[in-house]
């Protein structure tokens, strides 16, 4: 498959070492940015063309699939385009930051035959894979609560290093919309539809910027469980990411990306368990065998994912991450950022179309 990138940023390199890792089963046709010395810059590393033209290289009949790394806040306009013109597409998170936008790619997606994937890497982590496979198995029981956790730190400089950071018509949001929706994507993977939110968030610690920094919330879901999400930007020096998912017959800890606890009491098991431990830590027990695992040479963070979609392109079937899912995360957080502002408890009524 042969792979157009629109955006030449940080994100947009890592696209393209993603490709490179992947050939031959995909590989990389051209490179688009507004900034023309970064769009050469990329296709210089990688040997192909460059081009300031969107709609040139959607044209070209040598581009399978078009890759989406502009500010969050021009997602949508790049994934309608490439669609309508028959292209496939993977979109970086979020898809995009309103959920206006979130239903022109869902309305381009139903009127093409084309897969489009937005980018979630974690849910495609061993340890996420583990704990969802569980949960759906029902090995801890009725699901009672869960927790996301994103204390983070980024410099004002980080925020003063380009034009659309921390701004709300392309960042679309702050420490939530930017970096803590990958942990709200897993909160909301593993405990199912948020059904209402309530909501604090602030700018507290930055300057310059029109978005929070610091978010708390309360979530109730469609099938009872409660859940928090805790995002900020300004917890120097920055510490580890976080999901929990509790259940009246176990619980697991995700911590940085990995499975830190793990307890599923299967059959009868004991009748009680109390104490910090709560019983008996079979995390390691879990992923021995998948740790080892020969570890691949050239990988990305994204390279899972993307393995995912060149099967789901091939096999005429959907991604494990559709523009649906991603709308559900994004809605979320557009429901958040409500009721921070309003300070009323918010329902997640809205369609999606």
């Amino acid at each position: 498959m042969r792979f157009a990138i629109i955006g030449c940023g940080v994100i947009g390199t890592t696209h393209a070492e993603t490709i490179a890792a992947l050939a031959p089963r995909a590989s990389l046709a051209v490179v688009v940015d507004t900034v023309p010395e970064r769009a050469e810059a990329l296709a210089a590393k990688y040997g192909v063309d460059a081009s300031t033209s969107i709609e040139e290289v959607i044209a070209r009949t040598d581009v399978d699939a078009v890759t989406i790394c502009t500010p969050s806040g021009a997602h949508a306009d790049g994934a309608v385009s490439a669609l309508d013109a028959g292209k496939h597409v993977i979109i970086e998170k979020p898809l995009d930051i309103t959920l206006d936008a979130a239903r022109r790619v869902l309305a381009a997606e139903r009127r093409s035959d084309r897969t489009a994937m937005v980018v979630s890497q974690h849910r495609h982590d061993l340890a996420s894979q583990i704990v969802h496979d569980a949960l759906t198995a029902g090995r801890f029981g009725r699901i009672t609560s869960g927790v996301a956790l994103m204390p983070w730190w980024r410099s004002q400089d980080y925020y003063d290093s380009g034009g659309w950071r921390g701004t709300i018509e392309l960042d679309g949001g702050g420490a939530l919309m930017n970096q803590g929706i990958h942990t709200i994507d897993l909160l909301t993977w593993f405990l199912g539809e948020p059904l209402e939110v309530f909501a604090y968030a602030d700018r507290l610690a930055h300057e310059r910027i029109e978005v929070e920094d610091t978010a708390v919330a309360t979530i109730r879901f469609a099938g009872g469980a409660l859940g928090i999400v805790h995002g900020t930007t300004a917890a120097y020096p920055g510490l580890t990411t976080r999901v929990q998912v509790h259940g009246d017959r176990g619980s697991a800890v995700i911590d940085r990306n990995e499975l830190a606890y793990f307890h599923a009491t299967d059959g009868d098991g004991p009748a009680y368990a109390y104490g910090a431990n709560g019983g008996a830590n079979d995390a390691e027990a879990v992923l021995t065998a998948a740790r080892s695992a020969p570890h691949r040479a050239g990988t990305t963070s994204h390279t899972a994912q993307f393995e995912h979609f060149l099967d789901a392109v091939a096999e005429g079937r959907p991604p494990l991450v559709t523009v649906g899912e991603a709308a559900r995360t994004l809605a979320l957080i557009r429901g958040i950022y409500e009721s921070a502002a309003t300070r009323r408890p918010v329902e997640l009524k809205e369609e999606l179309g």
